[in-house]
């Protein structure tokens, strides 16, 4: 199930820069049609959209970027990978390819990074489907807000300390890191899993594998914005913006636990045997309904 070609040339790796960091998309041509941002998740990459990609690129301008620490784009020297910044990110990358209004399409922290950027900035995206991308739950958002800062900003630093010890994981062989992409997705196919696997490594100079993402991306940052002013942003969305779901995921359903009522736009749609990850556990049945949306 590798992603066909069916004749037409591959994407084109292209670069923008944003904050100092050099940052990385590909670009699946066709730039006199619409342009539609398909944006990935958290410790995934770009190329996870292949299959999208193809099915849609005839109709759309399709441009996927790695977020900062991610794929082929530069990391943060740092290592601080905060909202702010991957919004910052989000909003050069349109601003400079001069892409508003645009179309949408993002999964779990890349869905959270859009949702807020069109909440801050409603006329510059035309429509939006995110794909778990709410973030965390009220009851986890409440959880977490009744810990004291010291004890929020202690546990940051013990995280941060324990990964600057810790360096990238080296699997020996590619199919050990192949083997390792189907134990974390129980849904993906063979073919589905080598592909994210051989565009989401990269061979280390003693010939093991690594992930591409930088570790210091798993760290939850201490603080962010206020959960108020998150649903403020939500309800500030004027776009049609469709909310996914995989009835086997972790993630909370907006239309259970109450946070569809800050959108004035937005739809639910549930994915039945389909987990986190909607765009590969039922990718025919996303990019039909997909595709109906976003027309």
């Amino acid at each position: 199930m590798n992603p066909s070609l069916n004749g037409m040339p591959g994407p084109t790796s292209r670069v923008f820069f944003s904050q100092r960091l050099r940052l990385h998309y590909v670009d699946w041509g066709n730039p006199e049609a619409p342009p539609l941002l398909l944006v990935h998740g958290g410790r995934d990459h770009c190329r996870n959209w292949d299959w999208v990609a193809q099915a849609l690129r005839k109709d759309w301008h399709v441009i996927c970027p790695d977020l900062r620490g991610h794929g082929d784009s530069q990391w943060s020297p740092d290592g601080n990978y905060s909202m702010a910044a991957y919004i910052y990110d989000l909003a050069q990358l349109i601003h400079q390819q001069n892409l508003a209004p645009v179309t949408i399409v993002a999964h779990s922290l890349g869905g959270n990074i859009c949702l807020r950027y069109t909440g801050i900035h409603p006329d510059k995206v035309r429509k939006l489907v995110a794909i778990e991308g709410l973030g965390p739950s009220p009851k986890v958002i409440a959880e977490r807000g009744n810990k004291p800062m010291s004890e929020r900003m202690t546990e940051w630093i013990d995280e941060q300390r324990k990964l600057s010890a810790r360096g990238p994981r080296k699997y020996p062989t590619i199919e050990d890191a192949f083997k390792r992409m189907q134990e974390e997705n129980k849904h993906l196919s063979a073919a589905q899993a080598r592909h994210l696997t051989e565009q989401g490594v990269n061979q280390n100079e003693d010939g093991t594998y690594s992930w591409k993402f930088d570790n210091y991306v798993r760290v939850n940052q201490p603080y962010d914005m206020s959960y108020g002013a998150i649903e403020e942003l939500w309800s500030r969305i004027t776009c049609p913006t469709l909310l996914v779901y995989g009835k086997e995921s972790w993630a909370a359903n907006p239309e259970k636990d109450g946070r569809i009522k800050h959108f004035k736009t937005a739809e639910v749609v549930e994915f039945e045997r389909a987990g986190h990850w909607v765009q590969h556990d039922r990718l025919d049945d996303f990019v039909a309904t997909t595709r109906e949306f976003i027309k």
